[in-house]
């Protein structure tokens, strides 16, 4: 049943900051970016957050910037959530879109090859 928890809590980060990155945020580059998953330690110290982004500029860069972005993200998250303390936001690029689209183009030329 705790499981249940950590899921509800992952879930509600994922949906609010979502949320707040396409609306309360006034750097464009922060709108660009789109969150794909959210785990959450058992102590709910430290949540990992899985993002990607449509902009052209490298993983680096946007990881650099989501990182600095991350105090006003979880001051805005307090706001919201209903938890005693608001876990630390790691932000970690998410590269298994990127991933699955390298598998797919070599599917198709496999079966061009056909």
């Amino acid at each position: 049943m705790a499981n249940h928890k950590y899921e509800r809590i992952s879930s509600d980060i994922h949906k609010y900051l979502s949320n707040i990155l396409l609306t309360e945020t006034r750097d464009e580059l922060l709108k660009t970016v789109t969150i794909t998953d959210v785990s959450v330690t058992k102590d709910l110290g430290m949540a990992k957050v899985y993002f990607t982004s449509i902009s052209e500029l490298s993983h680096k860069d946007i990881e650099k910037e989501m990182k600095e972005a991350a105090p006003y993200l979880r001051g805005k998250l307090a706001k919201v959530l209903n938890i005693r303390s608001i876990p630390e936001l790691n932000f970690v690029y998410d590269e298994s879109i990127e991933h699955a689209n390298r598998i797919e183009k070599i599917i198709s030329e496999i079966h061009k090859e056909d």
